[in-house]
């Protein structure tokens, strides 16, 4: 907790200190005060703390809401509104910014202590996420990459060879990639996995399945069998001409 670094955003210089003195009561770091948007944004660009409390309601040309919103979208910083105003109008617009809390004046420490405790847990994750998605991202783009794809297992990264995939089912919410020795389970669409791998080497031939090509052994209609466990994998009606130009039945 004493790494978190906290900028307080407050016009009213003894409530600034009263939340100061309480954040360092819980362990944080005071990194600075600013009484008004502009100094927000530009001790948020130098100083980069972990989360903001920001008074909505600021003197000045900038309110909270509009230096939250520009803080938000050039540095990625989690910001907690803190403010006496709780009417539905106020909210409404607080809103649009998407803070981390929303904190209503006066509060107790313990608000204060769980609402910057969540925030900075929910933004960890979220960044985590962002990183895993980019990641995933490049990989697919990367023209040196096509023969693989990597797939959460556990929390964990997992390379796999596109070479070793038998087959794709679709399952409610999440798609099962099917190997060998293996079975992914992840959240994604038909149409999302489709899309990264090879329309060379894998061919979908039914609402519900892709299958890789060079798996395939043998169809006996209205099956297509795969190698090695011999799994049935249906073909769909609409389906079946792109896979008969695929395998250049005679």
């Amino acid at each position: 907790m004493s790494k978190t670094n906290i900028l307080i955003v407050e016009d009213e210089s003894i409530v600034a200190k009263d939340i100061q003195h309480s954040l360092k009561k819980l362990g944080y770091t005071v990194v600075d005060i600013c009484s008004n948007g502009e100094d927000a944004i530009r001790v948020a660009e130098e100083l980069k703390p972990n989360l903001i409390l920001m008074d909505i309601m600021l003197k000045g040309d900038m309110n909270g809401i509009e230096a939250a919103s520009q803080i938000k979208e050039k540095f990625n910083i989690p910001i907690i509104y803190l403010t006496a105003y709780a009417d539905e109008s106020t909210l409404t617009k607080a809103k649009v910014s998407e803070p981390y809390g929303y904190i209503i004046k006066p509060f107790k420490e313990i608000d204060l202590h769980t609402s910057i405790e969540m925030a900075i847990y929910k933004h960890e994750k979220e960044t985590d996420l962002r990183k895993e998605r980019d990641f995933l991202y490049s990989i697919v783009e990367n023209k040196e990459s096509k023969d693989l794809i990597f797939v959460k297992s556990n929390s964990r990264l997992v390379k796999v060879k596109t070479k070793d995939i038998y087959f794709v089912e679709a399952l409610k919410d999440y798609v099962v990639i099917n190997t060998a020795t293996a079975r992914y389970t992840i959240h994604s669409t038909m149409k999302e996995i489709q899309k990264k791998l090879s329309a060379s080497d894998f061919i979908r031939v039914h609402r519900s399945f892709i299958v890789r090509i060079d798996k395939i052994v043998a169809i006996d209609q209205p099956n297509l069998i795969m190698e090695e466990d011999k799994k049935l994998i249906p073909i769909g009606g609409s389906y079946k001409d792109e896979l008969s130009k695929k395998l250049n039945t005679m």
